[in-house]
């Protein structure tokens, strides 16, 4: 159980967002950041780490920009919109790059499966935000 929905409902001005939704995404998001650091570390473990690299890459990458994403979505005080969804965007590209490239060694690696799965979640978390900010 997470805070996040309370702290939501707790704020006093109106927001972008359904606040709902907000929740769910900055949930999954966060939880997506955390899932891509967790695959980096276990790719590094991982034997034939150069066939890795990419994926590396990707995972914290990913994981930067999700925790950047979830921060952003979580304050709303003189929020710009434009900025948010522009964030937004480079989440889903971010999360969708990653998820791609996990599912390149998800057969080999559960990680990795798991990685691209929560990758796609988080990337329609996204979607499904800027089209409640068009």
């Amino acid at each position: 159980m997470t805070t996040t929905m309370p702290m939501i409902e707790t704020y006093p001005q109106p927001i972008f967002f359904d606040r709902s939704a907000l929740a769910t995404a900055i949930d999954v998001i966060a939880n997506c950041g955390q899932t891509c650091t967790a695959c980096a570390d276990a790719c590094l473990s991982e034997e034939m780490i150069e066939r890795l690299a990419k994926c590396i890459r990707l995972d914290l990458d990913c994981a930067d920009v999700c925790a950047v994403t979830a921060r952003m979505l979580t304050r709303h005080t003189g929020a710009d919109v434009t900025v948010i969804r522009a964030q937004l965007e480079a989440c889903a590209a971010a999360c969708r790059a990653c998820a791609d490239e996990c599912t390149k060694h998800a057969a080999m690696h559960q990680h990795c499966r798991i990685c691209a799965e929560m990758c796609r979640r988080a990337e329609q978390a996204c979607r499904d935000l800027i089209s409640l900010a068009a």
